[in-house]
Parts: structure tokens; sequence; C-alpha cells
């Protein structure tokens, strides 16, 4: 594999212009500092509130709006934006109407809103859970992305306390429920996907980690819908993997599909079945079988930005900040979940925070029935001219920021005790 200096060259020279940690961030030449007024935010959405994840934008930049002084009048929205020619056309009337900042909350709108970047240099772009930014070596255009696979890490830790409690009390045997057990006795557990990418591979991952954590013997099924949001096909999916006896589904898709499945498949036949979610809580549609949701608490980012932008300094070229910044969360526990889960959640999240546990500790997985080392590189510059390696002292530093990598997440490595199926492409 190839060395990693070609790779961080492009993050380096945008360095030198804006910082790429995530509480770090340069001083703008002589630029002044905004007033309120003279701030105005456009925000491309890729759907609306009755979807979770831009929901859980819209309510993070209405909250930091309100704390920094910003008025309604100075947020411009566009909703159910697709990730086509009309985010460009939506972020060039932004301009037009006099947006300073503007920000797209979807992967698929990246490409749109660095060309918009291009154009419009006066005005920054923020490229949400996007990757080339610091590759693009323009300092008008950022990334931003939560560590959320820390909180999907916890989520799983939920859904094991569940599983053991559930194995303790007698109904989950092999005797009970045969089809939730694998020929070589381990616990299926279900995933709904959205799409392969890293971004999903590193979550789900995250919270195989986490249920295994407490189970050791779990075996995950990943299922892939090939769209963020379709709440008849996330829906169909959960009842697939519970067609195949997985007893706990979790996704990384946007829609209550999954949750509701699940729930209507407790109610209508009794199926020992529990559900952890993404982005907001579950427990409105999915009260007996909803545990908590991962989730990220966008609020935190959006305060840093709107806070820069005001002071008339740079806004950090990637940005990743977890559980330190509070910028990741679960949501509330449902009562399904096992007695003493909270203080088990509260113990995992201190160790987070102070650095004892590690979501992705190489001891704790293999690739292959190898362990990864730090000879084990991924490709960050999409051309395949180059490898990073980011395993450090025996840990994956995923959008590890600190150390110049990117924001979004790149751990993609398949690990064993984990099968994937119906991605596209």
């Amino acid at each position: 594999m190839k060395k990693f200096v070609n790779a961080l060259l492009g993050l380096v020279l945008s360095c030198s212009m804006a910082a790429c940690g995530s509480s770090a961030a340069a001083k703008t030449s002589d630029a002044p500092a905004a007033e309120n007024g003279g701030l105005k935010v456009g925000v491309i959405l890729v759907g609306d509130e009755n979807e979770g994840y831009t929901a859980a934008h819209i309510d993070g930049i209405k909250k930091a709006a309100s704390e920094l002084g910003i008025s309604d009048d100075q947020l411009l929205w566009k909703y159910s934006v697709g990730e086509t020619q009309d985010c460009k056309d939506a972020a060039d009337d932004l301009v037009d109407q006099g947006a300073t900042i503007v920000i797209a909350n979807s992967y698929g709108h990246q490409t749109f809103i660095q060309a918009a970047a291009e154009e419009h240099p006066e005005v920054t772009f923020i490229s949400m859970t996007g990757d080339t930014a610091a590759d693009s070596g323009l300092p008008n255009f950022k990334n931003a992305f939560t560590a959320v696979y820390q909180s999907r890490y916890v989520s799983g830790v939920v859904a094991g306390l569940k599983l053991q409690e559930l194995i303790d009390n007698g109904k989950l045997t092999a005797e009970k429920i045969p089809s939730a057990f694998t020929a070589d006795g381990d616990i299926k557990v279900g995933y709904v996907g959205a799409y392969p990418y890293a971004e999903v591979v590193s979550g789900y991952t995250a919270f195989y980690l986490g249920v295994k954590s407490i189970v050791s013997n779990v075996h995950m099924y990943v299922e892939y819908t090939n769209s963020w949001f379709d709440i008849n096909k996330e829906g169909e999916t959960a009842n697939s993997l519970m067609a195949e006896g997985c007893v706990m589904i979790s996704q990384h898709a946007d829609s209550t599909g999954a949750p509701s499945a699940v729930e209507a498949a407790y109610k209508d036949n009794g199926t020992v079945a529990l559900s952890v979610g993404y982005n907001v809580s579950m427990l409105e549609v999915a009260p007996d079988v909803a545990l908590t949701s991962a989730s990220n608490n966008w609020s935190v980012y959006y305060n840093y930005v709107f806070s820069q932008a005001l002071k008339g300094e740079d806004i950090a070229t990637n940005w990743c900040e977890g559980y330190t910044q509070d910028a990741v969360e679960i949501t509330e526990l449902g009562n399904a979940a096992a007695e003493g889960t909270q203080a088990k959640v509260d113990e995992v999240i201190s160790a987070i925070k102070d650095g004892t546990l590690n979501v992705f500790d190489t001891k704790t997985f293999t690739v292959g029935g190898k362990e990864l080392t730090d000879a084990d590189g991924v490709d960050l510059n999409f051309d395949g001219t180059a490898d990073i390696f980011p395993i450090k002292d025996g840990v994956f530093k995923e959008s590890d920021v600190a150390d110049g990598f990117r924001s979004a997440p790149y751990f993609s490595f398949r690990i064993d005790g984990i099968e994937e199926s119906g991605a596209e492409g």
C-alpha cells in the first residue's frame, strides 16, 4: 500500500488556511466581526421535518440560532432538495437572496455545493457528512460530521443488555426460538442499512461492537435499502430480517419504517424482537419494542459555525465532535429496556469521554480472522493514489480531525461476525 504523504498534502495545504481540528479555527485576515443583521444562513435539506435526519438538523439550527440571538428572517430554508442539479440551483438562489453561509445536509449534495463554492468565493459553503473539502483547496468550502459511531456503540450496549436479560429470564433460548440462533449458536441481530458507504459501515460496526461487549455470541445481518428514506422498504427489510430470525433490529435509515414493523410483529404475532432507531426517539411509533435511538445533537456544530461567523473567524475545514462536547447522544430509554441499563450507559459514556474505552479498539474485532494493524490503510482520495493508516496504539482513529484526517467516517472494513446483502452497484 502506498504511503499517506500525498493524502495528507491537501489537508496540510487547506489547514494552512483553516484549522482542521474541531476546536480551533484560524482568524480570517482582516475580516470584521459580523453583526447579527449581516449574517444570513441558507439551508438546503434533503427532506423536511417529517424525516428524522432532516428534522434533527432543523432542530439543531433553530436551537443554535435562538441561543445566539439570530432571528428567523436570517434563516433561509430549502426543503426536500434532491441530490441533483436542483441542489446547485438552490445554492445559487440562496446566494442571490443574500446568504453569507450555505449549508447542505446530505452527502449527495456535496458535488453541487463544491461547485457553488467555486463560483461564489465570498460565501462559506458547508457540506454536512461530506469528505472532499480539504482536497478541494477551496478556503470557503467546509465539511462536518459528528462522532455518531460513539452513540451507535452505546445504543448497541443498550441492545446487548436487553438480549442478556432475555437470555437470563429464559425467553431467548435455542429451544424456544431456534430460528434466532445460527448453526454455531450465535444470536441473530439485524440492521437496516441505507447504502454500503463508509458512514453506514462505520455505524453498524460500532453498534455491533456495542452489542458484543455485552453478549459475545452474536451474528449480525445487514440488509441495504439503497435509499436514505423509504418508509415502506425499511419496513419490508425489517420484516425480512425478522423472518431470518433476528431478534434485534437496528438501522441507519431515516424513517420510522423499521421500528413500526417490529412493533407490528410484536403486537400482531407476539414476535420476540426489539428495535434500536436512529436520529429521533421511536417510542411514539414503537412504544412496546423501541429501546432507544442513536442520535446527533447538531446544535453543537451549528452553534460553533454561527459563533465563528459572528466573530469574523473562519470555520474549520473538517469538524467532528462526539460525547466530549455532547454532540452525540442516545434518546430516552423505552420501557422495554433492561433493568439497570441507564447506569451501564452512564458508565460507558464516561469511559468514552475519558478515553479508557475506544469504540474501534482493534483487539475487539478481526477482519478475515486477523487483527488490523498499522499497516492496514484506507483510501481517502477516491482516485486510489494514496492510503492513510489511522491505526495508533491499537485503536482505529475514526473521524480523527485532530490528526488531520477527514471528519466523515472512513472505517469501511467488513469485520468478522457481520454479513451484508442487498447492496446495489
